[in-house]
């Protein structure tokens, strides 16, 4: 292959990123776009870039030690990263390179000012832009100088943020390769970035204008505040002109100062409205080649606009892909179920074809679409009531959709928008049997597909499955199920309303309900304190279990049963897996590891039980949760009845709080159904997987979550699967990692957090959902990973979210705070079975809040006090 050090912009397009790098490929693009005026230039090569390299044989050693340093040990790759900039800067480019870029230069100019700016082949890619990462000159004037500023951007490649950035990326330095763009230098009267969507809100109709006097260096660097303009459908619909005191300049002989502006420009708008609108045509024309939303550099010279450079917006969460253009209104599901983590596409797709309604993906996320619910006033009241309930947060995010005038159409309530949403349930007897049936069906149910599903292979078992998945749906449908369900929760909001109205009792539900009966979330906490009495008294398997990896076989409960008291701690720990193994972090995806496939991931756990706990804990905190609960039912029923009309309100609120001890603890059960049957799923399909395997289709078992159900089915029966797509999945799943979802989400991709409305909490508090009464203060424990637990009595927990997984760690924290969460939800059910005082659905809690601060959990009030 013969080798090419330089190419002319007009010669390349946006498939050469190995050659151009990113920035040069999508210039390239945009030279290619009709109407789009970007300056002439040439790119030098990674051929060229490669050529240089292997004129530095140190390089090879460097990046060795390189690639072995922590990404957190800043100290040694800003020295390492040094060493090898200047080892790239002293290598003398070859002679035959060298010639390409003067010839390239002298075809243009010799004596013109060129901008000299670095690409690498991982840079403006649609799953990481790497903006800022490596380094730009400006108005570099002669061969000489452009040679020299070529070497400083391929050392550039190793600047200590560049560096950083891809080792936490997981990207080979190696793979990484450096071209350079050199482009005549435009000196504009303006310049600045245009958003063709709203970086902010994410809105695709809206598009954002930064502009600023002289070359865009200024805004980049922050040196001044830019005008705003934001525009949407062809006209300025807000704007803020900034002072602008300052504006880079480029100078005569080459590099740019700082000047002053004139005190009577500096308030001045760098454009006129009608240059914005222009400006956002040209964005759109350059977004539909592209096919995704910008970040555009732009200039404005005397004759017009000039592109210096597009990249796509890679903070944007994606939107769900519809068959229409009309407006969508979608609520997030991972906020109800406790997972806002990326699911991957296998886990999607089994979720979608189990769940009750249909569910949209998008950013490896769920949603629903609620715009029929919205339209209609009937269903909009329903909706919104159940909602705001749950998650007051989503509420208002929909309210704050249905003030933008007309994006959610009005429908008649007899049109399609469906019965109010949790419409009301016949009523029930209080009777403990009803829970007790339905736990049998479940049971009865599972036992059945354990059974059935252990013959079938191949696509008979993808047929069987089909089958499975409506027998789930029936088994969630389940009328009595809903019913009882829906008592408890019931029960539970008449029991907070009528006491807060009747005694000015705040969320008395909370105690009310502590060790409720039938838990099966609240009993999985309890019972791993067992686990750890059975431990405790054998130093040997203590200390064994203390050096114990987390690691992903089942090879530790082997050993244990080596040493003395091993064998009882093995069983105890199988005992708790068969109970308890299918549950995992993040259990709603089918295709984490599960507890009994990781069972390393409980270690952690039972330590902290054995260290802060005395035998005989579980059956002592369940007994005076019990008792907590009896001394508030007397209490409040004694209280009432000294009312007016005080004996009718004592027995209503009698009935309510057993119906709702009687009840409540099953809401917790479906899921723990689900869960189970997904573990059976996963079991079939992952022997699947192994079978595809030993045949060569596929290189790792794991592969298979990157595909939906139907794919992997179709892979099955043709053992054929495309290579392309599973890598093509992987790296979109490590890009979805690093978005947010929001609570809601609309067709025109404005993502809606929503807010507290309320002015009753201490200046700084932090506002979040009171869902567990009680106020407690303590040390601030931020853990994001159930393995990384080290807790001590007394510690509140700090996390983005808590499914019933998380559970075991509540028996040893005083409190709780979520990032995510509603009343209802599973850590929210735990912290009052427990009686933690507890908060969620508090936005950034885990940045907010530090490691080790202490703090103060309102869990009445629903705020946090960070303590000095």
């Amino acid at each position: 292959m013969i080798e090419q050090y330089v190419l002319d912009l007009q010669e390349i397009d946006e498939t050469q990123v190995a050659v151009v790098g990113g920035k040069g490929a999508h210039l390239g693009g945009l030279s290619r776009i009709e109407g789009i005026r970007v300056p002439a230039g040439f790119c030098v090569t990674t051929d060229a870039f490669r050529r240089t390299m292997a004129q530095a044989p140190s390089i090879d050693d460097q990046l060795d030690q390189l690639s072995r340093l922590d990404p957190d040990d800043r100290e040694a790759i800003r020295t390492l990263s040094a060493q090898i900039r200047r080892t790239i800067e002293e290598v003398a480019i070859p002679g035959d390179v060298a010639a390409a870029i003067t010839r390239a230069l002298a075809q243009l100019g010799e004596q013109a000012a060129y901008a000299v700016r670095s690409s690498a082949t991982a840079e403006d890619l649609p799953t990481a832009s790497f903006a800022g990462q490596q380094d730009t000159y400006l108005n570099v004037v002669g061969p000489t100088a452009i040679l020299q500023h070529v070497s400083r951007c391929w050392a550039s490649l190793f600047t200590e943020r560049a560096v950083t950035y891809r080792q936490r990326n997981g990207i080979d330095h190696r793979t990484v390769h450096m071209a350079v763009v050199v482009q005549q230098m435009v000196f504009p009267h303006a310049a600045g970035i245009l958003f063709t969507a709203d970086p902010v809100t994410g809105n695709r109709k809206v598009a954002t204008v930064d502009a600023g006097f002289g070359l865009g260096e200024a805004l980049v660097s922050g040196l001044v505040n830019p005008d705003v303009f934001k525009v949407r459908h062809g006209e300025v619909v807000a704007k803020t002109i900034a002072a602008k005191q300052r504006a880079v300049h480029a100078l005569p002989a080459g590099g740019t100062q700082e000047v002053a502006i004139d005190a009577q420009r500096q308030e001045q708008p760098a454009l006129t409205d009608g240059q914005a609108v222009q400006l956002v045509q040209l964005g759109r024309r350059i977004e539909a080649h592209f096919g995704r939303p910008q970040d555009i550099e732009w200039c404005l010279v005397d004759e017009g606009f000039q592109i210096v450079q597009s990249r796509p917006i890679t903070t944007l969460f994606p939107i769900p892909e519809t068959d229409d253009q009309e407006n969508h209104v979608y609520v997030s599901v991972g906020h109800q179920q406790m997972m806002t983590d990326p699911m991957k596409p296998l886990g999607l797709s089994m979720w979608q074809l189990t769940a009750m309604v249909p569910m949209h993906e998008a950013g490896g996320r769920l949603f629903v679409d609620v715009t029929r619910r919205l339209a209609s006033p009937a269903s909009r009241a329903g909706l919104l009531d159940l909602v705001g309930r749950g998650d007051p947060l989503v509420r208002d995010a929909l309210e704050t959709v249905l003030d933008h005038d007309a994006f959610v159409p009005s429908l008649p309530d007899a049109g399609p928008g469906g019965p109010p949403a949790g419409g009301a349930s016949a009523p029930i007897e209080t009777d403990p049997a009803l829970v007790t049936e339905l736990i049998e069906r479940s049971q009865a149910s599972i036992a059945a597909l354990e059974r059935d599903i252990r013959t079938k292979t191949g696509p008979e078992l993808f047929d069987f499955l089909l089958e499975a998945f409506e027998e789930h749906k029936r088994v969630l449908s389940d009328p009595l199920s809903i019913r009882v369900i829906m008592a408890g929760m019931e029960a539970t909001w008449w029991l907070n309303d009528k006491l807060g109205e009747w005694l000015g009792e705040k969320n008395a539900a909370d105690t009310l309900t502590l060790s409720a009966p039938d838990n099966v979330t609240s009993e999985m906490g309890l019972a791993l304190l067992d686990v750890a009495d059975v431990i405790r008294p054998h130093a040997e398997v203590v200390a064994f279990l203390q050096g114990v990896e987390y690691a992903e076989d089942a090879a530790f409960l082997d050993e244990l049963a080596k040493l003395a008291g091993g064998t009882e701690a093995r069983d105890a720990i199988e005992t708790y897996l068969d109970r308890y193994g299918m549950r995992c972090v993040g259990e709603i995806d089918i295709t984490r590891p599960r507890w009994r496939e990781r069972p390393t991931t409980l270690v952690p756990v039972i330590l902290d039980n054995v260290r802060n706990f005395e035998p005989g804990a579980a059956e002592r905190r369940f007994e005076q949760g019990r008792q907590k609960a009896q001394k508030k039912e007397q209490d409040v029923l004694s209280r009432l009845r000294a009312l007016p009309d005080g004996d009718r309100k004592a027995d209503e609120t009698k009935r309510m709080i057993d119906r709702v001890r009687t009840f409540i603890g099953y809401r917790e059960y479906p899921k723990y159904g689900i869960v189970s049957r997904y573990f059976v799923y996963k079991q079939a399909l992952m022997e699947e997987a192994e079978r595809l395997v030993q045949a060569g289709v596929l290189p790792e078992k794991e592969d298979i979550f990157y595909l939906t159900f139907q794919e992997l089915h179709d892979v099955v029966r043709s053992n054929q699967v495309d290579d392309q797509i599973v890598q093509q999945r992987k790296d979109a799943f490590r890009s979805y990692d690093s978005l947010t979802p929001p609570r809601v989400l609309t067709s025109d991709g404005e993502a809606v957090t929503g807010a507290y409305r309320r002015d009753d909490v201490p200046a700084g508090a932090l506002i979040g959902l009171p869902v567990s009464a009680g106020t407690i203060e303590g040390r601030a424990r931020v853990i994001l990973d159930m393995a990384d637990a080290d807790l001590e009595a007394g510690d509140i927990l700090v996390t983005t979210f808590t499914d019933p997984s998380w559970s075991p760690l509540f028996v040893g924290i005083a409190g709780l705070v979520t990032e995510v969460g509603g009343l209802m939800t599973h850590g929210a059910v735990i912290a009052r079975e427990y009686g933690l005082p507890a908060v969620v659905g508090v936005e950034q809690a885990t940045r907010l809040i530090r490691d080790g601060q202490r703090i103060r959990v309102h869990g009445t009030g629903g705020y946090i006090e960070i303590l000095p």
